[in-house]
């Protein structure tokens, strides 16, 4: 028997497995926050891994998309946080372009929320205290400003980290130059709660007037 192709393994795999959670539309609040604090507790109540993980896109100035999985360090009515070093590719992105989007996807409950808008740094006050909450080997690694600069080899790395420690070592109040803050003020907002017969639920909040509207969405 021959083995399948890739889009036939593909096609075999199961999704939507597990008992899902139900979403009514109708009883969601005014408040896209509101709704993605109550899916994203839910998520940690359940186990969900990583729930806090997220995928960022940007663009740069050409308008060439680029997107990495990083982490929500916070949620409030002043929008989406997350960190990022100024001289990355997405710091660089969004010096350009400061709009982006972000994803987060929860299989084990077929739940998924879109977030797009602009996006804007915080105080250097607030990016520092940021910056000395993180552990110290991600401190280390932050200071030395090289993300997706080419590495010659593994050793190299691990040396440079070590200097990097020695220095966290001597100043514990030490602040990676750069280090920014970013919060993304949502202009709009998609919850999606999947469903095994494809019946799925999309829930869309759009900014218009600096007032919330809520929509429903063909799946």
């Amino acid at each position: 028997m021959s083995s399948p192709t890739m889009r036939e393994l593909l096609r075999g795999l199961e999704v939507f497995a597990g008992e899902l959670p139900g979403f009514d539309p109708g009883a969601a609040p005014d408040d896209p926050v509101e709704l993605f604090t109550d899916w994203l507790l839910r998520a940690v109540r359940a186990g969900v891994p990583e729930p806090h993980a997220m995928t960022l896109s940007t663009a740069d100035g050409d308008g060439e998309p680029s997107a990495r999985v990083l982490i929500l360090k916070d949620v409030s009515p002043h929008g989406w946080q997350f960190a990022s070093h100024s001289g990355s590719r997405k710091g660089l992105d969004l010096a350009q372009r400061p709009s982006a989007a972000l994803t987060f996807y929860w299989p084990a409950q077929a739940r998924q929320v879109r977030v797009r808008g602009r996006v804007a740094t915080a105080s250097p006050a607030d990016s520092a205290a940021d910056f000395l909450a993180r552990g110290a080997s991600a401190r280390a690694e932050a200071l030395l400003g090289r993300q997706s600069r080419p590495l010659t080899d593994l050793p190299a790395r691990e040396d440079a980290v070590k200097e990097s420690l020695a220095a966290i070592d001597r100043d514990p109040g030490l602040v990676a130059p750069g280090w920014t803050l970013y919060s993304l003020r949502a202009e709009q907002a998609e919850f999606w709660q999947g469903d095994r017969d494809r019946n799925h639920t999309r829930l869309n909040y759009r900014r218009v007037d600096g007032t919330w509207r809520k929509e429903l969405l063909w799946p």
